[in-house]
């Protein structure tokens, strides 16, 4: 079990050994936390702590991963321990940094982290207690022992391979009118990696926000991925967060081994590569 329903952390945060994160991204992100978040949370910012940004998203996208060693330091600055049961939800139905930190401390090595179906709003539904201001003090833990990111990674020449490979699969997480080219708000070019298919991550949702049931999951992806062994897939969206929103949702539902693209739409667009438009 990756994904967690809000009406059972409240049992869980009891245990001393629990700690619940709220991952926020965006340039207001600390200032949305201050406003509500759940009480006793601490807080990561996918900008800083879950990134390491670079002048030019040529090299890496919007979002790159920071070094092993500096994850590490921020793990340890939030008090977990490779024993921690760690809850992680955002503000954005466990689409957004939740799910990034989800994959990045499973990457890490780490076995007990859950993200909250639903995020903020689920666990305000079942009854948690929001508070405003400042986020708790943690009691600092040392460096969480890691060298490199285990789960699986593709870079851009893999992603292009792959597109060409009928016995693979590159997904394309993003809304379907920036699949198809037909605007871009965010990047400089608008299409999509040829060969890729396009399969949102807004499908992994029921029409609450919360997460679809595991087998629902399973199924829905079986049929798009045919005969295709998980660890035949590339995963990818704009800026390599919201791709693990599905690669959650592949891990849910039994199917784990699929790579993550981090440099996504932002790198490839910038790198003179070939894009496509339309379906």
């Amino acid at each position: 079990m990756e994904i967690i329903k809000a009406a059972d952390v409240r049992q869980l945060i009891k245990d001393q050994k629990t700690v619940i994160v709220d991952a926020r991204g965006g340039p207001d992100a600390w200032e949305r936390f201050r406003s509500a978040h759940i009480e006793n949370a601490l807080f990561v910012n996918l900008e800083t702590d879950l990134s390491h940004k670079s002048d030019n998203a040529a090299h890496g996208g919007r979002h790159p991963l920071p070094a092993p060693e500096v994850f590490g330091e921020t793990l340890g600055k939030l008090g977990i321990t490779p024993d921690a049961v760690v809850i992680v939800y955002d503000d954005k139905k466990g689409a957004n940094a939740a799910a990034r930190f989800w994959w990045m401390l499973k990457a890490a090595g780490h076995e007990k982290v859950f993200v909250v179906s639903g995020g903020i709003e689920a666990l305000q539904k079942a009854g948690l207690q929001t508070v405003k201001g400042e986020a708790p003090s943690p009691v600092a833990a040392p460096k969480y022992p890691f060298v490199d990111y285990q789960l699986r990674r593709a870079d851009a020449d893999e992603v292009a391979e792959a597109a060409e490979n009928p016995d693979y699969m590159v997904i394309d997480v993003r809304e379907n009118y920036r699949y198809v080219g037909e605007s871009e708000p965010i990047d400089l070019v608008a299409g999509h990696i040829p060969g890729a298919v396009n399969i949102p991550f807004a499908g992994n949702l029921d029409k609450d926000g919360n997460f679809l049931p595991s087998e629902e999951l399973a199924e829905k992806y079986k049929s798009a991925l045919g005969s295709r062994d998980p660890k035949n897939i590339i995963v990818h969206c704009g800026s390599g967060v919201t791709a693990c929103h599905t690669l959650l949702a592949l891990t849910d539902a039994g199917m784990d081994g699929a790579a993550l693209y981090v440099g996504s739409w932002s790198e490839w667009s910038r790198n003179d590569r070939p894009v496509a438009t339309g379906n």
